[in-house]
Parts: C-alpha cells; sequence; structure tokens
C-alpha cells in the first residue's frame, strides 16, 4: 500500500500498551473532514470523545478471539450517501492507519498480521446494513 499524505496522531488509553491488551484491543479511528488530519486511539474502550461529533469519519475497531483464532472486526458509520466504492477507501485508510499506527504491536504479536478483518456497515436504515471481509493486516503495511 502506497504512502498517505496525512498527520496521524496515536493515543494509548492507559493501561494499553504495545504488549497488551491483545484480546479485546479496541481502536477508535476519527478522521477531520475539514483538515483530513487523524487520530488513532488504542485502549481497552473505545474513545467515546470522537466517535459522532459530527466533524469526523468514525470507525471502531476490536480483536476478539473466535473459533480458536484472532479476529479483527471493525465497524463503520457511513451517512447513506456514502457509496460503496468511497466507503472502501476509508476502510483502506483507516486500516493503513491502524497497521502503521500500532506497529511495536504488531511487532510483538506478529501472527496477528495474518488475522482475517471483517467490517461492519451499520448504516441508518438497517436492511442495508453488511458485513465484508477486507483482508488482513499484512496487506496495509506501508513500507
Amino acid at each position: 500500500m502506497g504512502g498517505q499524505s496525512y498527520k496521524l496522531c496515536v493515543t494509548y488509553f492507559p493501561p494499553a500498551t504495545s504488549y497488551r491488551p491483545v484480546c479485546e484491543r479496541r481502536y477508535t479511528f476519527a478522521k477531520n473532514v475539514e483538515t483530513g488530519d487523524c487520530c488513532l486511539t488504542i485502549g481497552y474502550c473505545f474513545d467515546e470523545s470522537i466517535i459522532h461529533c459530527g466533524k469526523h469519519k468514525d470507525m471502531v475497531f476490536q480483536w476478539t478471539f473466535h473459533d480458536g483464532k484472532y479476529v479483527l472486526n471493525g465497524t463503520i458509520f457511513p451517512n447513506n450517501k456514502n457509496h460503496y466504492q468511497d466507503l472502501m477507501g476509508e476502510v483502506q485508510e483507516a486500516l493503513i492507519s491502524l497497521v502503521n499506527g500500532d506497529k511495536k504491536f504488531f511487532l510483538n504479536y506478529p501472527n496477528l498480521l495474518v488475522s482475517p478483518i471483517y467490517i461492519h456497515i451499520l448504516r441508518n436504515n438497517a436492511p442495508n446494513n453488511e458485513i465484508i471481509y477486507v483482508g488482513m493486516p499484512k496487506q496495509y503495511i506501508n513500507d
């Protein structure tokens, strides 16, 4: 994946570190729609202060352990005007930020680089909600 030209601010919510937690590790990703700058918060909980504040495009992610393997589950909250292709670009940008912003974690747990990633697209009108597979973290590493 190519390099991105935005500013990424990474914050750890204590007691989270680059070593723990693994299961239930949570990420909050927000992109400021005016500046293009991005924030990634890593911790045991989501950063409620930046979710749905109106100035950001928001996504949350969480590591879970299911059927003997780790899975990275994400949720995106698009407005109903977002087209599928636009959403996938936003998901890709968030995952590039997540994987590269938490690089030390992946160095500590390299087996997670081949874990599946599923995204739940949560729209206001429930019949259009869907879950999609978007690859593995290793696909989002910047060179």
